[in-house]
């Protein structure tokens, strides 16, 4: 019987070849980090930032400044991935560049490029904004790349019906987005908007407290008070500060997140009312207060003045005229930004040759370590996210004491519990290797979790009744249902969790243990160890091979199984 049962559209996959873009992608990211490692020369010699108190009085202070680069980096991330994802999705020419360009950009690890960012704005900055600036980028690069891609893939999915009744309709490009893209994505974005808070918090520690030779960037945070508080020793300040990072995190979950995923169940894409939608008691004083009835009048009008200024900026687009017209503009800025990718490939190059052959073997095997640990982190959190993250989203009573909980242990740094780990897996077969592969897995299986969580989510009420209707065996409704439902979230959530293990590895394969460094064999530990001595070149080289890698993998991988989704899977 389940096999007359035909939920998603089938199509023959289309096979897409390597594009002009991916390698003007590649040599213009080899040019930035070239040029920002030959600017970093030039910073100050040394540099200390404010010292910071592990007096517990300090923490509210210390949470607001936290929350407050958190924000602005979120805010950075969101409008970035709005407009990023949406001129993906909706021209293909551009897509060819801008596809192989995120790539490049989710695989760049963050823990080598703030180095280079830190340096770069310090030598023409006063150090105190360049510190603010470099923090809110490092937590924008953790946070983006999952909204792109959420944002990416909701849109690349929307239901042809309601595709073509835009068009009909004649919605321009404001309208399409008001009333079809941001309604159709909102599920997933909110769920990825917690995962980028969580991404964010965990990073907080090398924002906030980052040290280049002699030259100590410190932020007064919360993110700071716990790499003091680790590396002083001090437990008693550790458990204060993990205490006020857990009670941020209830908070947000209870004020914001809660409320937005109690107003996004409207969204849901089904025919009949869900039996269990999720609720939330901050949401309903919201909508009961009186207070909170004259500020939504304000913001309709608000909103009638934005949806004018919108229309005028973006007309209806007329069919009839298209032009092909390409101005002297376009041929004057491609010759000169050839002429830039040159001259800084040509530097780039100059500044590789100086590695010698031993680091280059080097290199060759770091890469192939590290990808057999992302591999076995990735197979792992498979395993149990699967299972966990359709529990929770089917079922909301689950959901509303799971999702604190998986919000609260994807926050918390694992940088700040990893010398526990540390102390306890050193003696165990494999120590290092084991060590290396948990951080992996604490920092990557979150990704997958809450993607998963949005999808099972979204599963139309009405196509689970017919499930049940036609009385499908369990392996039948994962099989029919379940499995092809969550394939489009399950592939955002892999690609950001792989990216998220490479980008770990620099930390989880080599640590500062009491004065002892441990680490194995990898190309994170190449990045750390060349970061700490303050060797570019090594440092550039050993960047390039894990971009070269990550983008190589998303591009055989990832991308076609992304095109898969589109063409197999997509809801009708």
């Amino acid at each position: 019987m389940s096999e007359t049962v035909r939920l998603f559209t089938v199509s023959q996959p289309t096979q897409r070849r390597l594009q002009w873009g991916d390698g003007v992608v590649l040599l213009g990211i080899v040019v930035v980090l070239s040029l920002g490692v030959a600017l970093a020369v030039h910073a100050p010699p040394a540099l200390r930032g404010p010292d910071i108190s592990l007096d517990p009085h300090v923490l509210p202070y210390y949470a607001g400044l936290s929350i407050v680069r958190m924000a602005a980096a979120y805010l950075l991330s969101l409008l970035f991935a709005l407009w990023y994802g949406r001129a993906a999705a909706r021209s293909h020419r551009v897509e060819h560049v801008l596809m192989p360009l995120l790539d490049v950009l989710q695989s760049v690890p963050i823990l080598s490029f703030l180095p280079v960012v830190l340096l770069s704005l310090s030598a023409v900055l006063p150090q105190q904004i360049a510190a603010e600036l470099s923090a809110i980028v490092l937590i924008f690069t953790s946070q983006a790349w999952n909204l792109v891609f959420a944002w990416y893939q909701a849109l690349k999915t929307i239901p042809h019906e309601l595709d073509e009744a835009s068009s009909i309709f004649r919605f321009n490009g404001w309208l399409r987005f008001k009333t079809l893209e941001l309604p159709f994505a909102a599920i997933s974005l909110i769920w990825n908007s917690m995962m980028s808070w969580a991404g964010g918090w965990f990073f907080l520690m090398a924002a906030e407290m980052f040290t280049v030779g002699q030259r100590d960037f410190r932020l007064p945070g919360l993110g700071a008070y716990l790499r003091a508080a680790a590396d002083r020793g001090d437990v008693h300040a550790i458990v204060w500060g993990v205490g006020a990072l857990i009670g941020v995190i209830v908070a947000l979950d209870q004020l914001i997140w809660r409320p937005l995923l109690a107003w996004s169940a409207r969204f849901k894409l089904e025919m009949v009312t869900s039996e269990a939608a999720p609720t939330s008691w901050c949401y309903d004083v919201l909508r009961s207060s009186r207070v909170m009835e004259w500020l939504r009048g304000g913001m309709r009008i608000m909103a009638a003045r934005l949806d004018r200024l919108c229309m005028a900026w973006s007309p209806v687009p007329d069919v009839s005229r298209r032009t092909h017209r390409r101005p002297w503009g376009t041929y004057l800025g491609g010759s000169l930004g050839a002429l830039i990718l040159l001259y800084g490939t040509y530097r780039a190059c100059g500044m590789l040759l100086l590695v010698p052959m031993a680091q280059w073997r080097a290199i060759v095997w770091g890469v192939g370590a590290t990808l057999l640990r992302v591999v076995t982190a990735l197979l792992l959190t498979l395993a149990w996210t699967i299972p966990v993250g359709v529990a929770t989203g089917t079922k909301p009573r689950l959901a509303a004491w799971l999702q604190p909980l998986a919000q609260i242990a994807a926050a918390v740094p694992a940088t700040a519990l990893f010398p526990v780990f540390v102390l306890v897996v050193l003696h165990l077969p494999g120590g290092m290797q084991l060590a290396a592969v948990l951080l992996m897995l604490m920092g990557t299986q979150w990704y997958v979790l809450f993607n998963v969580i949005a999808g099972a989510t979204a599963i139309p009420q009405d196509l689970q009744y017919t499930a049940r209707l036609l009385q499908l065996s369990r392996w039948e409704r994962w099989r029919t249902l379940i499995l092809p439902a969550l394939f489009p979230y399950l592939i955002t959530g892999a690609v950001t969790a792989s990216g998220g293990a490479w980008n770990a590895s620099i930390v989880a394969e080599y640590f500062d243990f009491g004065g002892a460094p441990q680490s194995v064999t990898g190309v994170g530990a190449l990045i750390a160890q060349a970061t700490a001595s303050g060797e570019y070149p090594l440092l550039l080289a050993a960047t390039l091979a894990m971009i070269l890698t990550v983008s190589t993998i998303n591009r055989l991988v990832w991308r076609r199984l992304y095109r898969l989704a589109e063409e197999h899977y997509r809801l009708e």
